[in-house]
């Protein structure tokens, strides 16, 4: 289907905050756990099927309209967060000069609903700005938003942050208040963080000139890999987390009971094509922002994410004890970090183990939820998207997971390697739960 559908870009522009960032405020630093981030961007689309079924429309003049108001808000919302304007210094700190984000207009030859259909990942990745493994130096900016329009006046969103200034949530939070500027009901107390809050994590995490080599901090490793959307409805979550519940873990959560699902199913794709057992660990990616026990940090703006791994050795993958097993990794996370992590733990850890992901003798899956974080009430004034995708990553053993609309449901977007995924897209007790679409 991708090569049917063609995507033409007609515009490109840069948009500047809409007052000056403040001189005092002309250096960022970079905390510890934004230097530990991989230099990468994050991708994000909002689809927004068109909402007029009048054929007299003006498509074109009506997304002008629209791609303006974007413009406006993303000009005004980046004075909040002027960092997203800035530009990276190597590991150190980000340089607020006012440099802009990249806005880009495209125009779509088909409607948005032979996309909203099936799904292809090579249309997807032609809505957003930039490739997920771009530098900056290539990308232009830290923040990059392209603004698609479909044949049928449906339109999409697609925007790309480097990682090194926001993680999920704090992508979350400029959507939010981006979309609510372009509403209308902003305003600085109630829906926008005050730039004051991006100098909060440097000064409780300092900085490592440690970190400061070229030498990335955590690579994942790019391999002949294929990523692969599954999708479980309500019903199916239901289903599997009763599936999952035991004597150990009573009450299973959604994202504990698709976790061990989805681990069972990539361990057995590994051991059957390796041959042999290998050990396993899957590292979950943890916000730190209610689990700091520090007030500051509940808003706390940049990346502020450590993760909790829980392991196997065994040769029988009992769905069961991998949910006992993740839910073990979590207590023993908090039991660990009982106030959360602290730049010594983030320094000392990463010092020792060196780069955890690309270690040969273990088999390392990185998972990272996006549930709960509400992409889906992104109202800019046409209404709320009625599909968001996170697109995957390139990077072997990658798993994304993101709530469908109705919040229940879960998508699950998985990255491994074309041998590992043959088996798991063919798993009879994956596909009882998970539809591949």
């Amino acid at each position: 289907m991708a090569s049917e559908i063609k995507v033409e870009i007609i515009h490109k522009e840069t948009i500047k905050p809409s007052s000056p960032t403040p001189h005092h405020l002309a250096k960022s630093k970079l905390s510890i756990f934004d230097q530990i981030t991989p230099e990468i961007y994050v991708p994000l689309l909002l689809f927004y099927p068109s909402n007029n079924s009048d054929d007299e429309v003006d498509h074109h003049s009506l997304f002008s309209e629209r791609s303006h108001l974007l413009k406006t808000s993303l000009s005004e919302a980046l004075s909040h967060f002027y960092v997203f304007a800035g530009e990276f210094e190597y590991n150190v700190s980000i340089s607020c000069n006012d440099h802009g984000a990249g806005f880009i207009e495209s125009q779509v030859c088909c409607p948005i609903s032979k996309v909203l259909d099936k799904p292809d990942f090579g249309i997807l990745k032609q809505l957003i700005p930039t490739a997920t493994e771009s530098k900056q130096a290539e990308a232009g900016h830290l923040l990059l938003v392209q603004v698609n329009l479909f044949e049928c006046g449906g339109m999409t969103i697609g925007v790309s942050i480097s990682h090194k200034v926001a993680d999920a949530s704090t992508l979350s939070t400029f959507i939010k208040s981006w979309a609510a500027i372009a509403l209308g009901s902003a305003s600085t107390t109630d829906h926008v963080l005050l730039p004051t809050e991006f100098g909060v994590a440097s000064s409780l995490f300092l900085p490592q000139d440690f970190f400061n080599s070229r030498q990335p901090t955590v690579e994942f490793a790019i391999e002949n890999c294929v990523t692969k959307r599954f999708v479980l409805d309500a019903s199916k979550i239901a289903a599997l987390k009763s599936k999952a519940t035991s004597d150990t873990v009573p009450n299973p959560t959604r994202v504990e009971a698709v976790s061990a699902l989805i681990w069972k199913s990539a361990m057995q794709a590994s051991r059957s094509n390796l041959g042999y057992i290998k050990p396993s660990v899957w590292s979950q990616v943890v916000n730190m922002r209610t689990r700091s026990g520090l007030s500051l940090t509940e808003n706390m703006l940049g990346n502020f994410v450590w993760y909790f791994a829980a392991t196997t050795m065994e040769s029988e993958l009992d769905f069961k004890s991998l949910v006992a097993k993740f839910r073990k990794g979590i207590e023993e996370y908090k039991e660990k970090y009982p106030n959360g992590v602290t730049g010594d733990d983030a320094f000392q850890f990463i010092k020792e183990s060196g780069n955890l992901l690309l270690k040969d003798h273990v088999e390392t899956y990185s998972c990272s939820s996006w549930c709960r974080f509400p992409f889906y009430e992104a109202n800019f004034g046409w209404g709320k998207p009625s599909w968001v995708s996170i697109q995957g990553f390139k990077f072997k053993n990658t798993i994304m997971l993101m709530d469908m609309s109705d919040g229940v449901g879960i998508e699950v977007y998985l990255t491994f390697k074309e041998e590992d995924m043959a088996l798991i897209e063919s798993n009879e007790d994956l596909l009882a739960y998970a539809s591949l679409v």
